[in-house]
C-alpha cells in the first residue's frame, strides 16, 4: 500500500473546503432565520469572553459527531435527518471547516461553516447575547 506524502494544515483547510460552499455572517444569518441549524463550536472561555449567538447550539467541538449523526445513539433531538442544513461556527473559521468537512463524512450534506467564524457574525453587527 503507497503511503501518500504527508500535507500541511493550509492545504487540508483548502482541501477539505473545496467540498462544500462556506457562507458569510449574513448569509449564515439568514439560513438560521429560514431555519438552518447553527452550531456553535466555540470552547466555554470563548464564549464567556464574547457572547453567544442568540438560537445557536452550543456543541463542543469534541463531541460534535455524537451529537449531529441522525442514527447515533448520542444524538441531539435537533439532528433529525441527514438532510438538515447545518452552519458550524468557530472563532475564527478555521477548526469549523474541518468540523463541517467531518459531518459531511457523516452524510450531513449540507454542513457547511461560518468565514470568519464568530468574530465576522459580531463584526457584521449581527446579534449576540452576553454568555
Amino acid at each position: 500500500m503507497a503511503v501518500s506524502a504527508p500535507i500541511g494544515i493550509d492545504e487540508l483547510l483548502e482541501r477539505v473546503r473545496a467540498g462544500y460552499t462556506r457562507v458569510d455572517a449574513p448569509e449564515a444569518y439568514a439560513a438560521s432565520r429560514a431555519g438552518a441549524l447553527l452550531v456553535d463550536i466555540r470552547y466555554q472561555a470563548l464564549r464567556e469572553r464574547d457572547g453567544l449567538i442568540p438560537g445557536a447550539l452550543v456543541v463542543e467541538r469534541n463531541e460534535l459527531e455524537w451529537r449531529l449523526d441522525p442514527r447515533g445513539s448520542h444524538r441531539l433531538p435537533e439532528a433529525t435527518s441527514h438532510d438538515l442544513q447545518v452552519v458550524v461556527v468557530c472563532n475564527e473559521g478555521y477548526a469549523s471547516s474541518l468540523a463541517a468537512a467531518s459531518l459531511h463524512a457523516l452524510g450531513l450534506h449540507r454542513a457547511t461553516d461560518l468565514t470568519g467564524g464568530f468574530q465576522a457574525w459580531k463584526s457584521a453587527g449581527l446579534p449576540v447575547a452576553p454568555a
